[in-house]
């Protein structure tokens, strides 16, 4: 595809949002600062609206989550949830939509985290395609302290990222895991200085955006099978994916620009 036309910034409206896409990068800013931005209902509700409209814009080829400086998300709104029933939340299937919603994105999406990511800003994080953490970035399961277990995928993605000694330790314990920890562990991608952070998630979301949308989705579909599958099922799963892309227009393009050493111009067909 090469590199990309600089487009007008496209805002969209929302209460606890900030949602915009340019230069073909949607950005969800989570905006509770007073609340540091927990997952309240409207919040997790917008989400999914936000998310769905960016899925079905054609302008839109990654997708960047953050929060600010201060704290990336720290969990559920234990103000909604304090008073409600065991009927309340399964009736609602409280955190169910968000979860699904997150199953259905085939764009890629990268969380930029700063400051804290706990209980569910933590499995927020986790559910995105990979993680960016800034060095203040401090990671936590803490829901043991209220009485409750994580609900937002907390006790599978954690143990597949770090394994089950730190997943237990964490969702045990309670405690955070600081930034350079949670690198060590597998938890984050990189780690990057506080000031850089949006930095470094945009040139990764602008890299990404220049690639075939059709193998970006097929990479993305791929990894993830490869947490619901055996080895030698994954190892099949990813050979024949890999056969298909040569049905592709992208393919023939991307190969002949590396043998004509030139920018591959990717036309997503």
């Amino acid at each position: 595809m090469g590199l990309l036309k600089l487009e007008r910034r496209e805002p969209m409206a929302y209460e606890t949002l900030i949602v915009e896409i340019e230069d073909h990068i949607a950005l969800i800013k989570l905006n509770r600062p007073e609340a540091l931005n927990a997952l309240n209902i409207r919040l997790m509700g917008e989400l999914v609206d936000a998310l769905a409209a960016i899925e079905a814009n054609d302008k839109a080829r990654c997708t960047i989550i953050t929060g600010n400086e201060k704290s990336f998300a720290a969990g559920a709104d234990i103000t909604e949830l304090a008073e409600k029933s065991f009927v309340d939340v399964f009736y609602t299937d409280h955190f169910g939509p968000l979860t699904r919603q997150f199953q259905t994105c085939r764009k890629p999406i990268i969380a930029a985290v700063s400051g804290y990511a706990l209980g569910g800003g933590c499995e927020l994080a986790m559910m995105c395609d990979f993680i960016i953490a800034s060095d203040t970035a401090k990671f936590g399961q803490p829901e043991i302290n209220l009485g409750v277990n994580a609900a937002l995928g907390g006790t599978q993605r954690l143990t597949r990222a770090v394994g089950k000694s730190k997943s237990m330790d964490m969702h045990l314990t309670g405690r955070f895991m600081m930034a350079d920890e949670a690198e060590r562990s597998g938890l984050v991608s990189r780690v990057v200085p506080a000031k850089k952070l949006m930095d470094e998630a945009r040139a990764a979301a602008q890299k990404i955006a220049e690639k075939s949308r059709i193998t970006t989705m097929a990479v993305k579909e791929t990894v993830n099978q490869s947490q619901e599958m055996s080895l030698s099922d994954g190892l099949l799963f990813e050979r024949r994916m890999f056969h298909m892309m040569f049905a592709t227009a992208d393919q023939t393009e991307g190969m002949a620009a590396f043998t004509e050493k030139r920018d591959p111009q990717f036309r997503d067909k």
